[in-house]
């Protein structure tokens, strides 16, 4: 099936909460409304003509410009080989989705890694906390706007540029 289909399926189940649709893309992507998501998500795993069976992957991007955090969703189907990237928008000051981890097992360290990186909250994660930072570091490092202390418990966290000639 392909992302028009795909698209127009999610829009005959899930009317307004599908906000848009890029088929002209790279990779065609729906637009899905925050709230809607983990249902939106069940269904594309769920439905035997769709069959998502593989959370490939799941990102954040800093959307500084519009004042937003974006998480970014890649399906695939092995029983259809089909995919469909999801996206969703959520404000930077307050940025907050609904867990898909219920969905698929996989989004436990890919939401941990968008919070932690991008400090995107997902509501209902069974265990939202850092997975590559310490856990007392502050801010979020893929974060437009982050800026790097100059050390971290009395270590500079300075280095040398590995370009330089």
């Amino acid at each position: 099936m392909d992302a028009a289909a795909i698209h127009a399926r999610l829009r005959e189940r899930f009317g307004e909460a599908i906000e848009g649709v890029d088929l002209e893309a790279k990779d065609p992507f729906v637009v899905v409304r925050a709230e809607a998501i983990a249902e939106v998500c069940r269904y594309l795993r769920d439905d035997p003509d769709l069959r998502f069976d593989c959370l490939s992957n799941l990102t954040g991007v800093d959307l500084k410009a519009e004042n937003l955090l974006q998480v970014v969703y890649h399906l695939y189907s092995y029983p259809h080989r089909h995919s469909i990237v999801l996206k969703v928008t959520t404000p930077r000051e307050n940025p907050r989705v609904p867990t898909v981890e219920r969905v698929w097992k996989a989004a436990n360290w890919l939401e941990r890694e968008a919070y932690d990186l991008l400090g995107i909250v997902f509501e209902g994660h069974s265990d939202l906390r850092r997975i590559l930072m310490p856990e007392d570091w502050v801010g979020h490092p893929l974060r437009k706007d982050f800026v790097e202390p100059e050390e971290y418990h009395g270590i500079s966290t300075r280095r040398e540029s590995l370009l330089r000639s």
